[in-house]
Order: structure tokens, then sequence, then C-alpha cells
């Protein structure tokens, strides 16, 4: 293998020498340049495997070569040094398509996993179609797939792939059960972090007074019941990512806490003396409009810009109706696996059935269906009888009634659904679907017994 190359950008002579030696030890080669007309000669001229570049240039800035290096060099890396504290700047060379930044002065340990970083992504094969989400419903059910052959699933795919090979914080909007999390699983497998941990966690199923510790750790005797120090969610993700599910439903005072350790890249554990340097990518999601929960003072208006540096939107499954046969197969495939049985099939009416539902707990509804519909079903084929789907609602507006339904039943109908999708989406916890629902826990209680609708795995 060849020693791998980096162009360093920088008009001081002191940053570049530092630069070179530290690569140097890395068993780096470097070429350097300072300024940004000649940085572009050098990538027009040369191949190089990463590029470190300063943000303030005598002829420029460092966005105008990550722009250049996008359009040219593609599959290249590059990182930016920007001024301690500046985090706009930082943000704006991310959205441009750098890979990375690192702030003054430099610090070497940080510098160092930024460049291995870097490496590991410019050494990653391209990815295979099965990387990106088999189309074969029957190649692997158990493996995080985007399954589809959509023209929008496609192209959330190509964006997951590019997203991949960027360390910016990327936050993922949709509607509940979309699948944000397997969006989340599949950007962190297509970059450098693929071989560190991928740890997720539901921000609005943790106790607001437990979620500081459970992001940040603490340490024996700082709170009752600290019997020993306990490393948080933040470390445990050390050298991969951290995916923040429902964020919006963090507490005002912990955005702010969450805001620091963002920008600093530190973290304090409940109770400690110092703060703790951290290197991982965070992700973030929720199905509320966190926008508008800005405006309305919800959420924090400086923690939204750091999280919200590129959004990908995952559509619901109404917006991509072809892809139902593939994803009934695949569930299909994994619900006799692991129940030792034989895969039943959908007759004919019963998939033009599915096709017609509208979902409003989306592709996750649909697993949820086809598992009740496979325990219904008799001699391995599944009727419209055994999906026990509520009365059809066009696909294009569910909240539109359709055909001779009363209307107490139709309204009934919505709310199971609306309730059912928000216990889905908490692992049924009622505490956390009671808030995800603006119910206090005993009106939550109270719809749950009026719909007939239970559980006995209800974790409280």
């Amino acid at each position: 293998m060849s020693t791998p190359t980096a162009l360093i950008v920088d008009d001081e002579p002191d940053i570049r020498e530092l630069l070179e030696i530290t690569l140097g030890r890395m068993g780096l080669d470097t070429r350097s340049a300072a300024n940004l007309s000649a940085a572009r000669e050098l990538i027009d001229s040369e191949d190089f495997d990463l590029c470190l570049t300063d943000m303030r240039l005598p002829d420029g800035d460092g966005i105008e070569l990550v722009r250049h290096i996008g359009a040219t060099r593609p599959a290249m890396p590059v990182a930016v040094i920007t001024a301690h504290g500046n985090m706009e700047t930082a943000i704006s060379a991310l959205k441009a398509g750098a890979f990375d930044f690192i702030a003054k002065p430099v610090d070497l340990g940080n510098l160092r996993q930024l460049i291995s970083a870097a490496l590991k992504l410019e050494q990653r094969p391209a990815p295979s179609e099965a990387d990106s989400g088999s189309r074969n419903a029957s190649a692997d059910a158990e493996r995080p797939m985007l399954l589809g052959n959509s023209e929008t699933i496609e192209r959330v795919r190509e964006t997951i792939v590019k997203l991949g090979r960027s360390q910016a914080p990327v936050f993922i909007s949709g509607e509940s059960g979309t699948g944000k999390e397997l969006a989340a699983q599949l950007i962190h497998a297509h970059g450098p972090r693929a071989a560190g941990p991928f740890i997720a966690v539901n921000s609005g199923a943790i106790p607001p007074d437990l979620v500081e510790s459970e992001l940040f750790g603490h340490v024996k005797g700082s709170f009752t019941g600290a019997t020993q120090d306990k490393k948080g969610l933040f470390q445990s993700a050390e050298g991969g990512t951290l995916f923040l599910d429902e964020v919006a439903d963090l507490p005002r005072a912990m955005q702010v806490k969450l805001l620091r350790a963002i920008q600093e890249r530190r973290i304090r554990p409940v109770g400690g003396a110092h703060e703790i340097p951290v290197d991982i990518r965070l992700i973030s999601a929720t199905h509320k409009d966190l926008a508008g929960l800005v405006e309305t003072g919800q959420f924090r208006q400086d923690l939204y810009y750091r999280l919200h540096v590129i959004e990908l939107s995952m559509p619901p499954l109404r917006q991509h109706a072809d892809d139902i046969p593939l994803l009934a197969e695949h569930f299909l495939i994994r619900i006799a696996r692991n129940n030792g049985l034989e895969k039943p099939v959908i007759d004919k009416k019963a998939m033009q059935r599915l096709r017609r539902y509208a979902y409003p707990g989306n592709v996750r509804e649909l697993e949820n269906i086809l598992e009740r519909a496979s325990a219904l079903c008799e001699a391995g084929c599944i009727t419209t009888a055994d999906l026990m789907l509520p009365a059809d609602t066009p696909a294009s507006d569910p909240a539109e009634p359709h055909g001779d339904i009363p209307l107490e039943d139709y309204l009934a109908d919505i709310e199971r659904q609306r309730i059912l999708t928000a216990l889905e989406a908490t692992r049924w916890n009622r505490t956390a679907a009671a808030r995800q629902l603006g119910l206090s826990f005993r009106a939550l209680r109270y719809r749950l017994a009026k719909l007939g609708i239970e559980k006995t795995e209800i974790d409280d």
C-alpha cells in the first residue's frame, strides 16, 4: 500500500510546520500551500488522500477550497481549521461539504483522531447495492437495510451514502415509524466510524431528572442511589455514533448542556470535577416540528442550528406505496424465521388492501400488521380479514372519512391509530407515550381502557 499523502493549506509558516511534523509522524507524506490559488493548482495536478485547510487565506477562504474539492475531487476528505469558538464558520464549512473541522489552537490529539478518521474513509471500498439496502427481501431479513425500488427510496439511499462520508451532525426528520433509527445506522455504517459503536437512545423515554446522568454519566455519591461511577452514553459511543431520537423531548436545562458538549466536544459527568473529551458523531431525530418548537420557545434556537447542520427527511410510507410488496415480503420472512414457522403468502385482495391503507404508523405499523396477520391466518395464507385493518381511508389523506362509517366509529379508529403509533414509538412505555401525545398518564390509561388496547409487556 502506498504512503498516504495530505495537502496542508495555511498562510502561517509555524502552523504549516506543526501540521507537517504531526502528519509526518503518523506516516503521511505532505505537501503545503500558503494560499488558495496555490492549493487549487496542487489539487488539479496531484492526487491527495486528504486536505487540511485554514479558513482564512490571503486570497480567499477555506470554504471556497472545500467547494472546489467537492466539484473536482468529491472522494477526497477535506477538513477545515477554524478560529476558536467560531462554530458558525465551522457549520458553514460542514454544509459546504467539509468532512470535519478542528479549532485553533490545534489540539494534536484531536488532530490525530481527525486524520485517522479521514484515512479510514478514504480507504473504505465503494458501497455496493447490498450496503445501501438490498432490493432482494430474502437476501438477509435480519440485516439493517433500507428496502425499496421506488425513486423516493433511491434518493434517500443516495443521500445516506453521501452523509456517511461527513462528520457533520445530521438531523433526521419524519413521521413516527418511517425508519429514522435505521437511517442513522446506515449513515454510521457508511462512514469511517463504522467499526465503532452505534448507540441509540430515545430521549423522550428517559425521566427528565435522569437525562444528564444517562448522557454524561455520574460519579459515585453524586446523588442518592449513585453507588458507583457510571459511564454515560456519550462515553459509550466513543469512536462511534450517538443517535439521539426524539431530541425535541429533551428538557430545556439539558438542552443547554448538550449544546456545550457539542461545541466543546467535552462532557462533565454529574458530580465530576473535570471535563472529559469525547470523540463521537452525533445524529439526532424527532417526529415533531422542531423548527416550530423553536418559534414557540420550547426548543433552543442555538441548539437547533448545531443539530440541524444537514437534514435527512424520511418519507412516509404512503409516499412510496409501490414498495409495500417488497417490504411485506421482507417482514414475513423475518417473522417466520423468528417464530420457527413457514412463511405465509398474502392473497391478492389482501395485498390490494395493504396498498390502499394510509399507514399513520408507517413502516413500523406495516410490520406490526403483518406480525398479527401471520398469527391469525390459516393454511399459510393471509387474507383481508387477517389484516384487521380499520375502514378504508385514502392514502393521500388518512384523516378524511371514507364510505358509510358512523362518525363515532371513525373517530375511534383514528384515535386508536394515533395512540398505537405513540406506544410503538416509545416501545410501549405508557409514561413516554402520554408525554408524546400531550396527555396525562391518567388520561392515556382511560383511553387505553375505553378503546380496548392492551399489551401485557407494557413497561411504565
